[in-house]
């Protein structure tokens, strides 16, 4: 009987052993004949392609953000250091340059430990080739047996992979794909982002800390886990030791040391020049529609690996930044102080109309909400992520406490380019990409204020007028515009007797001569000679046209105020020199825009340079001598709009040409005095501060150190007059001050 119950498990063991193995058969058989799917043949393997980031550089080559569905920046293997191989084989597949793709040792261990002995140590048994057949492919869901289908998957086209490849292409192409933390691909992303160098340049620390995140990507994350990050490394450390890699001194000495991080994100809303990213980004998409790969396919910006070479000065971009942050912080401070309680951003009027263009608004008012309604959905409460100069906060609030908060929040736009091609050097569209996705740069069209002025005043000068010409400084009322009458801000700068030149009159930006001067040389002709410095807005007909209230986009104001230091010529600010393919190959090339014909002589040109220099020197931008101790040939220009509405400077130097603005996105929010908003103090300073940091940097000696042109013996005399001069008494008793007149329209 016992013979027969052993003869019988005997049979039952062997039935059920064939049977797994027929079943295991079965199910690789099916896998390799393609009934889960088509499994990609030698041919296919041996022509890999992988989506790969387009890296946007600066004007040096520094990587300065990507576009890319994947984050993945591929290298090849002489650019992979030893360290990272190292520590990859020691910690991920000690036995890689002995198997075929498959370790069957390790499976086997695998097996015996972790099925029959229950060790959790043993590790899962997947080797290196394993990962990338992982990683290039992915895995599918299956009804039933996934996970079983996707291992037989992967061990096929680890052993195909084996057969095309040697070890060193295997182990790059895993280092180009395996994912890192933070929607990161590749060793040299993960570098750049997370410790800011190419990969080549990661020490040991580095090295073995990226390597360690493999094991969980999330888990180890070094932003979010710092610690496990290096307890992780520390266990990579002992591996290499352990397999010969490291000396015992050398991995205790490692394990010493402290992982360090230089976090570099390269998401689109973070991390340097987001603004300028963006639009370049927009740029692209356009080029690209133009061009075709050699093969008739168009090329793809996230996938195609594309290397674009821009304008961008990294280095003065982050100096850019640093001043913008420090002075709106401030600035900011002060603008809520000074309205106190009666902030308009908390007004009624104010938010009720601002509640009107929100998206969510528009959205419930098309389904039939009542405003009722609206207003109970647009109350929720939430957690909510909101922005602070003093570091964001997470607070619970509806979206109308959101729009309250964001109301009060002042902007900014500034731009600096190399006036003599108009390549962008600097480029900051708002105060934070994140929450303020609105460009004032490239989008934004905001009244100019008095930085129309010099376009004034040079077509008066081109059309004859000598700088020793003399205004009064009288008001007018100009009976033909609705009685208009400008105004000065100073009760002395009305003095109806007193009478400046044209050097005095702009360099103090007075506003009844402006508006006398443009009378005198005619709307039409200043008109003409904006629209050849490149103001290609239409502009108002009309006397306030003298004072700014055209509403002109900020880059065309930068390319016309670079003709002063350019030979009299404007020039289309840029960003993108060159377009390269990944292997180099030059697609597209991009050359300066600049005007063929100078805009006015040179005369004009030099008596303008010189008007714009006494404006820094002895008129309303003396804070930068004063203040902030510049020494260096300095131009410039600041303008405020009607009700404080909008503040700007315009900052000249022979070869560094910067418009700044701070405004609110709300039109029917202004500053609160013209002491906080006049372009003086709400954004001359932001130029001021960077170019105390540039000059703190020898290596920009070649901007900070340059040179006016020295202007000519006629120039020199024409502007040799005193720069004001009262009326004398028979001209006070006999001479003709009409208080209101017809406006010169021609």
């Amino acid at each position: 009987m016992k013979l027969l119950l052993k003869r019988k498990w005997i049979r039952w063991a062997v039935i059920v052993g064939v049977s797994v193995v027929g079943f295991f058969a079965l199910i690789y058989a099916s896998v390799f004949l393609g009934v889960f799917g088509k499994l990609p043949t030698k041919e296919d393997l041996s022509s890999i392609k992988q989506a790969e980031a387009t890296q946007l550089l600066d004007k040096d080559g520094k990587l300065i953000g990507k576009y890319y569905i994947y984050d993945r920046q591929p290298l090849e293997f002489e650019d992979i250091p030893k360290n990272i191989i190292d520590a990859l084989v020691a910690t991920e597949d000690v036995r890689f340059y002995e198997h075929d793709g498959v370790d069957n040792v390790s499976l086997l261990r695998v097996f015996v430990k972790n099925i029959i002995l229950r060790d959790k140590s043993a590790g899962g048994g997947s080797t290196i080739t394993l990962q990338l057949a992982k990683n290039l492919f992915g895995r599918k869901n299956y009804v039933v047996f996934s996970m079983l289908i996707n291992k037989f998957k992967e061990s096929i086209i680890a052993k195909r992979i084996e057969d095309i490849y040697s070890k060193n292409d295997i182990l790059t192409m895993y280092l180009n794909t395996v994912p890192f933390p933070d929607n990161t691909y590749g060793i040299e992303s993960a570098s750049r982002k997370f410790f800011n160098k190419p990969a080549i340049d990661l020490n040991y620390s580095e090295a073995a800390a990226l390597i360690g995140t493999l094991k969980a990507t999330s888990y180890y994350n070094p932003r979010l886990h710092p610690d496990r990050t290096q307890s992780r490394r520390d266990v990579v450390f002992q591996q290499m030791y352990k397999y010969d890699y490291l000396t015992e001194a050398e991995a205790d000495s490692l394990t010493t040391q402290e992982l360090v991080l230089n976090y570099k994100s390269f998401n689109h809303d973070v991390g340097l020049a987001p603004y300028f990213r963006e639009t370049v980004k927009k740029e692209l998409k356009a080029i690209l529609d133009t061009l075709k790969k050699p093969d008739g396919e168009p090329y793809d910006l996230y996938r195609d690996g594309l290397v674009v070479h821009t304008t961008l000065d990294s280095t003065m971009q982050a100096l850019a930044e640093a001043s913008m942050t420090e002075h709106l912080t401030s600035l900011q401070k002060a603008h809520e102080l000074s309205y106190g309680k009666y902030a308009p951003w908390n007004t009624k009027k104010v938010v009720n109309a601002a509640i009107k263009t929100l998206p969510a608004y528009k959205a419930y008012k098309s389904k039939g909400l009542t405003d009722k309604q609206i207003q109970d959905s647009l109350s929720v409460k939430r957690k909510t992520e909101l922005f602070e100069w003093r570091g964001d906060t997470i607070k619970n609030v509806s979206t109308i406490d959101s729009l309250k908060h964001y109301l009060k929040f002042l902007n900014t736009g500034m731009l600096s380019i190399e006036p003599q091609t108009g390549a962008i050097r600097t480029y900051i569209g708002g105060i934070d990409y994140r929450f303020f996705k609105y460009d004032h740069v490239s989008q934004s069209e905001r009244q100019v204020g008095s930085t129309f002025k010099p376009f004034v005043y040079t077509a008066a000068i081109e059309d004859g007028m000598k700088p020793c010409t003399y205004f009064s400084l009288s008001a007018v009322t100009y009976t033909d515009f609705d009685d208009w009458t400008p105004t000065n801000a100073g009760i002395d700068e009305n003095d109806e007797y007193l009478n400046y030149n044209l050097e005095t009159a702009l360099s103090q930006s007075v506003n009844t001569i402006a508006v006398k001067v443009l009378n005198k040389v005619g709307i039409e002709k200043v008109v003409e000679q904006a629209a050849k410095m490149g103001i290609q807005k239409e502009l108002p007909e009309e006397p306030s046209l003298a004072l700014g209230v055209a509403e002109i986009n900020l880059k065309e104001l930068t390319g016309a105020y670079a003709s002063y230091v350019n030979d009299s010529k404007p020039v289309k600010p840029y960003a993108i020199t060159k377009i390269t393919d990944k292997n180099g190959h030059v697609i597209a090339e991009f050359k300066p825009d600049i005007a063929e014909e100078q805009a006015y002589s040179d005369y004009t040109r030099e008596v303008m340079l010189q008007i714009m220099q006494s404006t820094v020197n002895t008129g309303t931008a003396t804070r930068l001598r004063s203040s902030y101790n510049l020494t260096s040939d300095i131009a410039g220009k600041t303008g405020t709009t009607q009700n404080n509405k909008d503040g700007w400077f315009v900052g000249i130097t022979p070869k560094l040409v910067t418009v700044t603005w701070v405004g609110n996105d709300n039109h029917s929010i202004g500053f609160r005095t013209t002491g906080i908003g006049q372009g003086a103090n709400s954004a001359l300073p932001i130029f001021a501060r960077f170019y105390q940091k540039l000059n703190a940097d020898s290596n920009f000696n070649g901007i900070t150190k340059s040179k006016f042109e020295t202007p000519s013996d006629e120039v020199l005399q024409d502007l040799d007059c005193e720069p004001e001069k009262r009326d004398g008494f028979l001209k006070r008793l006999f001479g003709n001050k009409k208080k209101e007149r017809k406006f010169k329209r021609k």
